[in-house]
């Protein structure tokens, strides 16, 4: 999967450079109006750089930033940070290196590309907790124990038979014994 930096941050980086020369101008009459133009030159500058970060692409065998390919493999931890949208991820490689992954994207597309990457890297650690436990795929603790199927029921009667045990324990609920005699008839 390919992933593009929103067109959003570009008209937004360049409105606030608009912004900026307008203040620019304003401030030549008004000295104040200099700080609106240097606040706005500012994020135009801080904006227009998340506009133009490289593609992030999403493949079996790798992570490519730009023209980076980060193998999967080579992943020991993906440690998110509390941005989301602009998405920004800590990667810690097997040579010890850390990356900075930024990708300025709508908030749908960044929770996408952070699950991928988390998904995909299956020998790291996702936030301090191994893969499989993260992913609910670890083996259930020790202590816990199995839950016991029902033995299958085997019929032992033959239809013939149940209605007969069904009428006899009918007339034990009613009559209170299954003697037909009467305890009069006893001596």
């Amino acid at each position: 999967m390919r992933f593009s930096p929103s067109r959003q941050y570009l008209t937004a980086g360049l409105v606030s450079a608009a912004l900026a020369f307008v203040s620019a101008v304003f401030a030549t009459e008004w000295m104040i109006a200099l700080v609106g133009a240097i606040l706005f030159f500012l994020s135009a500058v801080a904006v227009l750089l998340l506009a133009f970060r490289p593609v992030v692409e999403v493949q079996e065998q790798h992570l490519l930033v730009g023209r980076r390919a980060v193998p999967w493999t080579d992943i020991q931890r993906v440690d998110r940070t509390g941005w989301i949208s602009p998405l920004a991820v800590y990667l810690t490689l097997s040579s010890e290196e850390r990356i900075l992954i930024v990708y300025p994207g709508d908030l749908d597309s960044s929770n996408s590309l952070l699950r991928l990457i988390r998904r995909n890297a299956r020998e790291a650690y996702i936030d301090g907790i191994p893969w499989l436990q993260f992913w609910g795929d670890a083996f259930p603790p020790a202590h816990v124990e199995k839950r016991q199927t029902a033995p299958p029921k085997y019929q032992l009667l033959r239809p013939e038979d149940e209605a007969e045990v069904e009428r006899l324990l009918q007339v034990l609920k009613t009559v209170g014994h299954l003697d037909q005699r009467h305890p009069s008839d006893e001596k």
